[in-house]
């Protein structure tokens, strides 16, 4: 039977989630001193999936490899750290993660955070499922849960500080495997524990939808190309 979640519950919700918004907006980034030309120069074992602009590559019926330029470097950088602990897990990029030392790291993050972000791209996808999306990514669904994106990952989906990454121009095949890691387990690397919540209350069809509608969007202040 299926039960909806009472009102009062859904204001808890919208309470915490904009408390926490809020804390991450007014809590600025660490400043990390890193040199970019090293961290280009390490970079060149990115380039062959996350390509030399870090606007990444999804392969047909291969394994996604998200668009990193742009990115806040402090996420960038726990994302290696994850991955070097195995707190994150990904058959490839574990061994990658490895190979670099802790300056390596903050200079990988910092090289790519300093490259342009890419931007939207048209989708294949039909109306009525970018329409769903954009509802889910704009309004979210509280009869169901369900946090429109924009209450963790600001304006325009542009990302807030090192906590919510910008999805907003990712690829959607990325953003989709990321859900669905979310959904069932195998990703559990929030640092507030809160998106395997959202993402397991996401049908099939929210994920497909929400994925291709943010593919679409480009960050604030990013140009389309």
């Amino acid at each position: 039977m299926k039960t909806t979640p009472r009102p009062a519950h859904a204001a808890k919700l919208r309470t915490l989630v904009a408390g926490i918004t809020l804390f991450a907006a007014s809590t600025p980034a660490a400043l990390m001193a890193a040199d970019l030309e090293a961290g280009k120069a390490s970079a060149a074992l990115c380039v062959a999936c996350h390509q030399a602009d870090g606007t990444g590559m999804a392969v047909p019926n291969g394994e996604p490899w998200p668009a990193l330029a742009g990115m806040d470097a402090g996420y960038l950088l726990k994302q290696l750290q994850d991955f070097k602990a195995g707190a994150r897990t990904n058959a490839s990029m574990q061994p990658f993660a490895q190979m670099l030392n802790d300056e390596q790291m903050r200079n990988v993050a910092a090289y790519y955070a300093s490259l342009p972000p890419r931007a939207g791209t048209p989708s294949q996808a039909s109306a009525e499922l970018l329409a769903h999306g954009e509802k889910l990514a704009l309004r979210g669904d509280w009869d169901r849960y369900v946090v429109a994106c924009v209450s963790c990952h600001g304006p325009g989906n542009g990302g807030v500080g090192s906590d919510f990454p910008r999805i907003a121009g990712q690829l959607p095949e990325y953003i989709k495997a990321q859900l669905i890691a979310y959904r069932d387990g195998s990703r559990a690397n929030d640092p507030i524990d809160l998106m395997s919540a959202i993402a397991q209350r996401m049908t099939d069809h929210d994920i497909e939808a929400v994925s291709a509608w943010l593919g679409t969007q480009s960050a604030p202040n990013s140009s389309r190309n």
